[in-house]
């Protein structure tokens, strides 16, 4: 990776992102030795403007940036730096420098969770319950995924709604084994239904259907 420090005397703006709830965190800069020393150490290290020194984000306080990855933007003269944060960000004790919350997106973890279904299917390690739905077959993995929707219908009728989310999320997990089997993705379902969103969604179908390009 090339990074052109030259276009702005010898630093480059670096934005720090939460590598899991993808929020912002804050904005410093870097030079080719605080560059350098992130990656060596893994933990975000930048330059300070004022005192004229490298410093490491969390050496006083703890709260380090523990880097996942770093990209570079097309004109090669800014960082992304996706980061684990220890704690709090800002030295306010904010968990970003613009004092809103690092809060995760639950739905985000449908993506993480089929990453690792994805990785069981892969590895196939003994005493995995994913790995003995997958060893079962598509036809014993479909057949799950309807008894689990059974159930969900069951406590959505006659049950709280705390089994309710209990079973729900039985329902979801063996939906993802099925959908990566398949070779599909959460994603797919997700842009189905974004295009269902469409207000001339319905009739776009009905036009496609009448021309015979779908089935």
């Amino acid at each position: 990776m090339k990074i052109d420090f030259e276009k702005m005397g010898g630093l480059v703006p670096a934005i720090v992102q939460d590598a899991v709830t993808k929020n912002v965190l804050m904005l410093g800069f870097m030079n080719e030795e605080a560059y350098q020393r992130t990656l060596e150490t893994r933990h975000v290290t930048f330059w300070s403007r004022t005192r004229q020194t490298l410093w490491t984000k969390g050496e006083t306080s703890g709260n380090f940036l523990n880097l996942v990855d770093i990209k570079i933007d097309c004109d090669q003269d800014t960082l992304l730096v996706k980061a684990h944060p220890d704690g709090p960000t800002c030295h306010t004790g904010t968990d970003t420098c613009w004092g809103e919350d690092n809060d995760s997106n639950p739905l985000l973890f449908l993506t993480e969770l089929q990453d690792f279904i994805n990785h069981r299917k892969e590895e196939m390690p003994e005493g995995s319950y994913t790995t003995s739905l997958f060893t079962k077959g598509v036809n014993k993995i479909a057949q799950k995924v309807g008894e689990e929707a059974l159930e969900t219908v069951i406590e959505a009728t006659n049950g709280t709604s705390e089994h309710l989310v209990y079973e729900a999320s039985d329902l979801l997990y063996h939906l993802l084994v099925l959908l990566t089997e398949k070779g599909l993705r959460i994603e797919d379902v997700a842009a189905e239904l974004q295009k269902r969103h469409d207000p001339n969604w319905d009739k776009k179908r009905r036009e496609a259907k009448a021309a015979g390009t779908m089935k």
